[in-house]
């Protein structure tokens, strides 16, 4: 049965982040806010976890996970990014932006793209999931949580806990989040491609 762990949006509390970070380190799947909707994460190292995150989604290995980072220093151990990469990620970090890059050695190979070898990247602008990072001391994998066969993604706590009791350990309730989806863009091809529009502008990184 998921536990709903009912946080303060700006000021979360310790005692229950420490909670959800230990569910996570005994291969729990959490559901979390974020800047944009609600996300499903699981522990980077942890291979069940990382399959159960798919299954959860429907998802195959093709379908690139995200990794959430705490800032755009921590992008660098798990993704190549050149001088002009890192000057666009500066410009869009943190916020609703998800970034396709070349995963380095440090993102374990069932994780990314099978045959591209690439990452979804982002660093969140929300202190409940930024803090439950810090708690983890890792990068987080990640997916939206929007259930298989549908197209809206989920962001009430509670219906969240209900529909998926049986499927997520814990529920993290940091308020509403957004309706909506993080804008991804595609840097592994020279140019930069907008896969996806979403809450972030391309206008405001010059895409546009």
């Amino acid at each position: 049965m998921a536990q709903l762990f009912e946080v303060h949006p700006q000021n979360p509390q310790p005692r229950l982040l420490a909670q959800a970070a230990d569910i996570l380190a005994k291969g729990g799947l959490v559901a979390v806010p974020t800047d944009s909707s609600y996300a499903v994460v699981a522990r980077l190292d942890d291979r069940s976890a990382a399959e159960a995150l798919r299954r959860l989604r429907g998802l195959d290995e093709r379908h690139n996970l995200t990794l959430l980072c705490r800032d755009l220093a921590e992008i660098s151990t798990f993704a190549r990014v050149d001088n002009s990469q890192y000057r666009l990620l500066k410009l869009a970090t943190p916020g609703p932006w998800t970034f396709i890059l070349e995963a380095t050695k440090e993102v374990p190979r069932r994780v990314s793209h099978p045959s591209r070898k690439t990452i979804g990247i982002r660093v969140p602008q929300n202190t409940v999931l930024l803090s439950l990072i810090e708690q983890v001391g890792s990068p987080l994998l990640s997916t939206t949580l929007i259930p298989e066969g549908e197209t809206e993604a989920l962001n009430e706590a509670e219906e969240i806990a209900e529909r998926y009791k049986y499927d997520l350990e814990a529920v993290i309730d940091g308020g509403p989040c957004p309706a909506d989806f993080t804008t991804v863009i595609d840097l592994t091809s020279g140019q930069p491609e907008v896969l996806r529009r979403g809450l972030g502008d391309p206008q405001k990184l010059g895409l546009e």
